[in-house]
């Protein structure tokens, strides 16, 4: 039995109690975790301030070291995220439909937890409580494998959260962290059938694809987010660019910041400009098409590959485009199906975009920054779903069940 299959028999074995534990009990211990974090914010910059320091030796960007980051002001917010997720519905149990079939049997379909939950992940330490907590809320175990540049934050957060796990009177290993990271216990984490119930992957576009390609426990795929923002002819302008702004300045190393805009030819000459000066703010780096290069001065020439990239970064890739169509081709050529928007006053061109784009989440006239589970009254989320089976954008409580059938009957036979 290698580590991780180990890993996963105590994992199975502790969540026998938890998949039958009330909601109180459940809520408990993640009271006691965020009551943990908030007395152990030295000891977690300690541990974090090691992975900056790494970071930086390492040459990371600043945009990359501030996804690394944990201050007093974000662990008591990740403490604030374990609390309100106890204030909502516990959906196991729930039921999702019944009936009496003619014969007198009646059946009742249930929310159920899935059981051990592997998540792999990257860089972010929040990630490791977040995900832990959703888990215990729908009843699941939990192995947790970050990235080497937030080891040593996981590694604390993880043992406090197990110290808050043992203080409600359940057994640790409810989560379990992984502190090997390197590609072979990702390997095994991928075969453990039998041992891991689903795989969630949480990361960039190599990671999620080595887990999708590899894996042969079920995977839930997590998707990276090369999101775009249209600005149509008929766009209140000054709207388009606070929506734009947002979504590539506000946190540009999120999966739902956009990476590229599409303005209609009829208002290009007119917006860039102002889209640059506000870019300007930010030191944003433009890649664009041959007309945005004759519109604006100091612009790269984007590249296909510019247009496919999730850049995670203060750059952004522009193209004019003739119409709403061509505005959707492109983004039906270059979208990983994350987030997408149209800014415009045309009910027609927004319900076209609507119907059109194939997308988890399609926004118009908002910010494609809201794609987040807290944003949508999910609590925290596991991370936001791409694929279509089983579970689509954010991933909340529910999405961390599956069902089975309840049958009750007097003698019937078939």
């Amino acid at each position: 039995m290698n580590l991780i299959e180990s890993m996963g028999a105590n994992a199975r074995i502790a969540q026998k109690k938890l998949r039958i534990a009330s909601s109180g009990d459940k809520n408990k211990i993640i009271l006691n975790i965020a009551d943990e974090l908030r007395n152990s914010v030295d000891e977690i910059i300690s541990a974090n301030k090691i992975d900056i320091d790494n970071a930086r030796s390492n040459g990371i960007s600043d945009t990359m070291v501030d996804r690394l980051l944990l201050d007093e002001k974000r662990i008591n917010a990740i403490a604030d995220a374990c609390v309100n997720i106890t204030k909502l519905p516990d959906p196991v149990g729930e039921i999702v439909s019944g009936g009496v079939r003619p014969n007198g049997m009646k059946i009742t379909k249930v929310r159920v937890p899935m059981g051990v939950i592997g998540i792999i992940y990257e860089s972010r330490p929040n990630v490791t409580v977040d995900a832990a907590v959703l888990c215990i809320k729908s009843g699941n175990a939990t192995i947790l494998r970050g990235g080497k540049e937030a080891i040593e934050s996981n590694k604390k957060l993880a043992e406090i959260m197990q110290k808050a796990i043992e203080k409600a009177g359940f057994d640790k290993n409810i989560v379990s962290l992984v502190s090997d990271t390197s590609r072979q216990i990702a390997t095994q984490m991928m075969k453990a059938n039998g041992f891991i119930d689903v795989l969630i992957p949480r990361g960039g576009v190599g990671l999620i694809k080595s887990v999708v390609e590899n894996a042969t426990v079920p995977v839930i795929e997590t998707g990276t987010g090369n999101c775009h923002v249209f600005v149509d002819s008929s766009a209140d302008e000054q709207m388009a660019l606070e929506i734009v702004n947002n979504g590539k300045t506000q946190r540009p190393s999120v999966c739902n910041a956009i990476e590229s805009c599409l303005v209609h030819k009829d208002i290009a000459e007119s917006f860039l400009p102002k889209l640059q000066s506000v870019f300007e703010n930010h030191n944003v780096e433009i890649r664009g098409c041959e007309k945005v290069c004759k519109i604006l001065d100091n612009v790269v020439k984007a590249t296909d590959d510019d247009f496919a990239t999730e850049f995670l970064d203060y750059i952004i890739s522009i193209k004019v485009v003739e119409n709403i169509d061509e505005a959707i081709e492109h983004i039906e050529k270059y979208s990983t199906g994350h987030s997408e928007c149209i800014v415009t006053k045309s009910l027609e061109n927004a319900e076209k975009f609507r119907q059109s784009i194939d997308a988890a989440a399609v926004y118009v006239n908002c910010s494609t920054r809201f794609t987040d589970g807290e944003e949508f009254g999910l609590g925290a989320e596991i991370g936001i779903s791409t694929q279509k089976l089983h579970a689509r954008g954010p991933m909340g409580l529910r999405e961390l069940t599956t069902q089975k059938y309840l049958i009750d009957g007097n003698g019937q036979i078939r």
